[in-house]
């Protein structure tokens, strides 16, 4: 997510550290590459204008502060205007009281409004809410059909009216059910339109005008750059937008849409589509986003998904076999596809500045030979038994035999794998030992860690 964008100004910040104090001759240098940068990452030229206008008044017109030198209070001022750029705070979604709060979904074919509607009806089912799912999209044939598939799989009901080619009518039925059953959302998901398609934007003011949404969230490709910006623009000129949805904000490289979309139409973003499942949608927290950015990570957002994604019951337990040194294998690979969960390896480091705490520098290939050697692993170890998960020590030379067959290695990557695992428990005893004798408690291990370097995700050679 912002990788281009972010590397560009680690760039310029690298210059800036190297000088003794903020002039205005190092902050226009500075200044004209943070100009260049934006504009590459296809950001509006007015808003680039303003926003480098706003961090030159500020780094020129403020004092150095206590403990930081001049490139840290230049980053402090952009990040500062990164956050105003994208909100300022993040905005929830409304709620109706009385209740159902209606929420219409619009854009263009294609932009994943029908995905979107499950994603967030799903969001809102974790948040104890109880949702609705309207099928309003009478023109794609196959538009009910996946929502109402979307609905079995999140296990939350759809109102749909085949035959049925009148989405007003449809949306005010729904809305009369959803009263009727006690939901308290209702998630209207319509066709795919233009904004210069004046019959279909007139049949999605009639559904505004029927069910006066508290709602009106625009979905949009954030990868299409400044077309989504322009088109935000004309749907908010036409329904009054109350919100915003990137989709495919995990692959956009460059963040023109997200940094020029609050500023253009002054419509908050709500929510961020960051992948393909069903679950991968995070509101948008205009502060996370800047300090992702800036290459600062997001160590919130990794604690939500967390908390979210790792069952508490199965850390106590794993904790206390950590204590006792009976870790066995089988736990590891359930451990690791805990931890898949939250996201991959690439995903996790963005989120949290491992390379920055520790001084490593890892690029993209590097992690995904990372990735690859942690599916290795889990592959070596899902063609073992059970029982030779649980207990290793009978793994002899034909059972290695097999279990490198079965997992397309060979025997000397399984020797390594069981010889990394057996001194890491070898480790955990010794610790506790130490711990025994000296009267204290093994420092409590989060969730998805693991003791020693094993099995760190690079190769050794990549350390």
């Amino acid at each position: 997510m912002f990788e281009s964008l972010s590397d560009k100004l680690q760039d310029v910040f690298k210059k800036l550290r190297g000088q003794g104090t903020i002039s205005e001759d190092n902050i226009s240098e500075a200044l004209r590459e943070v100009r260049r940068a934006l504009l590459e990452a296809d950001v509006s030229l007015a808003v680039v204008k303003e926003f480098v206008a706003k961090v030159k008044a500020g780094a020129l017109g403020s004092e150095v502060l206590k403990g930081l030198n001049p490139g840290q209070q230049f980053i402090k001022i952009v990040h500062d205007e990164l956050v105003e750029l994208l909100g300022g705070e993040r905005a929830p979604l409304a709620e109706s009281h009385p209740g159902p709060t209606v929420i219409l979904m619009a854009g263009l074919q294609g932009s994943g409004k029908t995905t979107t509607s499950g994603k967030l009806a799903l969001f809102l089912r974790k948040k104890g809410r109880n949702p609705l799912l309207v099928a309003c999209d009478v023109y794609r044939p196959a538009a009910i059909k996946q929502l109402e598939v979307l609905g079995k799989q999140i296990n939350i009901p759809v109102f749909l009216k085949e035959g049925s080619q009148d989405p007003v009518a449809i949306a005010t039925e729904a809305l009369a059910e959803a009263k009727r059953l006690g939901k308290d959302y209702v998630i209207v998901d319509t066709a795919g339109r233009l904004h210069v398609d004046e019959a279909m934007m007139d049949e999605i003011r009639r559904l505004k005008a029927v069910l006066s949404p508290a709602e009106i969230l625009l979905v949009v490709d954030a990868m299409t750059g400044q077309d989504a910006v322009h088109i935000a623009e004309h749907f908010h000129q036409a329904l009054s937008l109350t919100g915003v949805v990137l989709t495919k904000l995990d692959g956009d490289t460059r963040g023109g849409a997200a940094l020029s979309v609050k500023h253009v139409t002054g419509t908050p973003i709500k929510f961020a589509g960051a992948g393909e499942k069903l679950d991968a949608l995070e509101p948008f927290h205009p502060d996370r986003i800047a300090t992702r950015i800036l290459g600062m990570g997001d160590v919130l957002t990794l604690i939500e998904r967390a908390q979210e994604t790792i069952n508490e019951d199965e850390a106590k337990a794993l904790e206390q076999k950590l204590r006792k040194a009976e870790f066995n294998l089988e736990d590891f690979v359930n451990q690791m596809r805990q931890v898949r969960k939250i996201g991959s390896i690439s995903q996790i480091f963005e989120m949290l500045p491992i390379g920055k705490m520790l001084g490593i520098d890892l690029s993209k290939e590097q992690l995904a030979e990372g990735e690859a050697h942690l599916k290795k692993i889990e592959t070596i170890i899902g063609s073992m038994t059970v029982k030779e998960r649980r207990t290793p020590a009978i793994i002899d030379m034909s059972r290695k035999r097999r279990i490198a067959n079965g997992s397309g290695t060979t025997i000397p990557e399984v020797n390594k794998l069981l010889k990394d695992f057996e001194n890491m428990r070898q480790m955990m005893k010794q610790f506790n030992k130490f711990d025994k004798k000296m009267g204290r408690r093994m420092p409590k291990m989060p969730p998805g860690a693991m003791p020693g370097n094993f099995p760190f995700p690079f190769p050794p050679s990549k350390r």
